[in-house]
């Protein structure tokens, strides 16, 4: 056997031997779903520090979001939030989906593992797993 010459399946078990045990457990990101409770004509988010620290974003920026599409007024008290108007669990759950979509998500890798930076007047959704940029529109 030449000394160049190298069985691929010994190659292939080498290399196997190098990656880490963890790269073959691919974990599903779950949203956690709202748990809320209507007192009067507010409804009151009770998990809403346990959401905003999942999704990994400015509790404020997600505020924003939710009371923009609301279209109401929305506050923190802390680990909760409170939204004038009355609103169902799966219409809340509906937002925080398509917040995750517009502002989380990868769009090229569908991976959670992202940052929102500001380069000039543009916003992007950088992606730390695979390098992609996404420009995203700013909440106003």
């Amino acid at each position: 056997m030449d000394a160049d010459f190298f069985d691929y399946g010994e190659l292939l078990k080498k290399a196997k031997e190098q990656v880490p045990p963890d790269i073959y457990h691919h974990k599903r990101f779950e949203i956690p779903n709202v748990d809320l409770f209507i007192e009067g004509n507010r409804t009151v988010v009770q998990n809403w520090k346990d959401i905003t620290s999942k999704l990994n974003r400015d509790p404020a920026h997600i505020l924003k979001f939710l009371t923009r599409e609301l279209a109401t007024a929305g506050t923190m008290d802390g680990p909760r939030a409170i939204f004038q108007g009355k609103f169902s669990k799966n219409f809340l759950n509906g937002l925080i989906e398509r917040y995750a979509k517009r502002y989380l998500i990868c769009p090229a890798c569908a991976s959670p593992d992202t940052v929102l930076v500001k380069e000039g007047t543009f916003h992007f959704l950088k992606c730390e797993a695979c390098g992609a940029k996404e420009a995203v529109t700013k909440l106003k």
